[in-house]
């Protein structure tokens, strides 16, 4: 009885094994090739680059579909890609190697740094400090600011950054509540000009890049020497491919401004997941475990996922990091976003595994990075396949389709309304915002328009929508961002002011037109 029992449970344990290994096992080379395959036709990509790392190697690296739908040049492990707020991790990378420099402290008060930086009230001012710059949660609201450089084209430098913060309006109390900033970031990258002695661009460079060999790896758009193996953006909003411009980052690209490849960013990853050691047999050393704690510590905490699937306890924001746990791992990952240009990096540093894509076409490229990242996780953390291609296309479809109800009735009243008469000389004029500027209304030719003086991209023409409000549908069509302009009135029927919000309920939240409070500039 005893040998039969023993014999059951050595059966047992070895057909778990094998079934396991069988159902669950981590997707091959191949298997990758056919999701992402699969992927990029599905949401209609141009181009993408995936690479995976496992166990201090780099198992899987590729290019997938094209760099521009102009030239067919097909991408590979070396194509650049813009990866936006994936540069969040490298900025919060840098500081860390200033405080084991022992040139700042993670608590040091930014105004200690930076005496000109000034918040909405002097509590926070006098007590804001480096983290605070990187943990989103300073009080204001997600994306506040971010018109500042969102499009790209505007004129406004680190002065008139540092001095906006004192206009925007807290949504919450400080260090309270989840709320994604950019901006802040980019007083973050000030911040390391100002104490190293040399731009962010340099240090990321010199202190980064360098020691990885990244070697094909830029902090800014303007550093690349040869763009014939540089991933173009495109937007699949009309229907058909366009090729957009390169975005161009303003004042430093400390928020999101690195260009960068999967062979490079898997020597980023490798050194992570290694705690920041690097180079063969590990014998250099990036930056200290502490740092590497830090910088994967919850700052701030966000929901967590409901989902039964991956059993989630926790679920926050580090330094540049997200940060939550799925199946008893811990899961370190960001998103990257610009216009025509989505990526994803992951990291399960209990498993030693790391995954990054990257795209180039907006809309769809959201759909390729969620879909081909989740899918390679879920194989690592031994679950089932759960058709996330599938799963994200009928979303992100119902999720278009919604949107574009709602911009399609608008444009409808707007048709309809098109014989409204109204008095125009009551709304023309110029309105000024305290942190954007002027935004001015005005006739060219028998249409009435409006433009900012400070973002040229932002101008486009006025039509009456209903009662005191009007549609803009501006020139820049680079991304979604068509704008409702709402004007109060004096007891004359003249506009005195204007409030501002998306059409779309699908814009890009860094179109933050609802921040903007323009008042009527007296007349001399």
């Amino acid at each position: 009885m005893k040998l039969f029992k023993k014999k059951y449970v050595l059966l047992t344990i070895t057909f778990f094994v094998i079934a396991h290994i069988t159902v669950f096992a981590q997707l091959t080379s191949t298997e990758v090739d056919e999701l992402v395959n699969t992927a990029i036709e599905k949401f209609n990509v141009a181009g993408t680059a995936v690479a995976i790392v496992k166990d201090g190697k780099i198992i899987h690296e590729k290019g997938y579909g094209v760099i521009s739908k102009k030239t067919n040049v097909k991408v590979n492990e070396h194509t650049n890609f813009a990866i936006a707020s994936n540069s969040k991790a490298f900025t919060t990378t840098a500081l860390a190697l200033l405080v084991e420099d022992g040139k700042i402290k993670w608590t040091d008060k930014v105004v200690d740094h930076i005496p000109e930086f000034k918040m909405y009230n002097a509590y926070v001012t006098e007590n804001f400090n480096i983290q605070d710059l990187l943990t989103h949660r300073s009080g204001l609201g997600l994306g506040v600011g971010d018109l500042m450089f969102f499009p790209d084209g505007s004129d406004f430098n680190i002065d008139d950054l540092l001095s906006a913060f004192q206009y925007f309006k807290p949504v919450s109390a400080f260090r309270t509540q989840f709320d994604y900033d950019n901006l802040l970031y980019i007083v973050a990258g000030e911040l390391i000009a100002r104490v190293s002695g040399i731009t962010w661009e340099e240090f990321i460079t010199t202190r980064i890049f360098e020691p990885l060999n990244m070697d094909n790896s830029y902090a800014g758009l303007g550093l690349i020497k040869d763009t014939g193996n540089l991933a173009l953006p495109h937007s699949t909003t009309s229907g058909d491919f366009v090729v957009l411009p390169n975005f161009k980052e303003m004042i430093n690209g400390s928020a999101g401004g690195i260009y960068a490849n999967v062979n490079d960013i898997s020597q980023w990853m490798l050194m992570h997941l290694n705690q920041g050691k690097y180079g063969d047999s590990l014998k250099n050393q990036l930056f200290s475990v502490e740092s590497q704690y830090e910088m994967w510590k919850i700052h701030t905490t966000t929901d967590v996922s409901r989902n039964p699937r991956y059993n989630s306890h926790f679920s926050g924001y580090g330094l540049g990091w997200d940060l939550e746990d799925k199946k008893g791992n811990m899961i370190v990952s960001h998103t990257g976003g610009l216009p025509g240009m989505l990526s994803r990096t992951v990291l399960i540093p209990d498993l030693n595994v790391g995954i990054v894509v990257l795209t180039n076409t907006e809309p769809g490229g959201a759909g390729v990075f969620m879909a081909v990242s989740r899918t390679i996780v879920d194989s690592y953390l031994g679950l089932d396949d759960f058709q996330w291609t599938d799963k994200f296309y009928n979303y992100l479809t119902a999720r278009e389709a919604s949107g574009d109800e709602v911009t399609k009735q608008v444009w409808e009243t707007v048709e309809a309304n098109k014989n409204v008469k109204i008095n125009e000389a009551d709304y023309i004029g110029v309105y000024k915002d305290n942190w954007f500027g002027n935004m001015e209304v005005f006739k060219k030719g028998n249409q009435l328009w409006i433009k900012s003086y400070r973002s040229p991209k932002l101008n486009g023409p006025l039509q009456f929508y209903k009662a005191n409000t009007f549609t803009i549908k501006w020139e820049y069509q680079d991304m979604n961002a068509d704008a409702f302009a709402m004007f109060s009135l004096d007891e004359n029927g003249k506009a005195q002011s204007i409030k501002m919000k998306g059409i779309s309920p699908n814009i890009d939240f860094s179109f933050d037109f609802h921040d903007l409070d323009l008042q009527r500039v007296k007349e001399e």
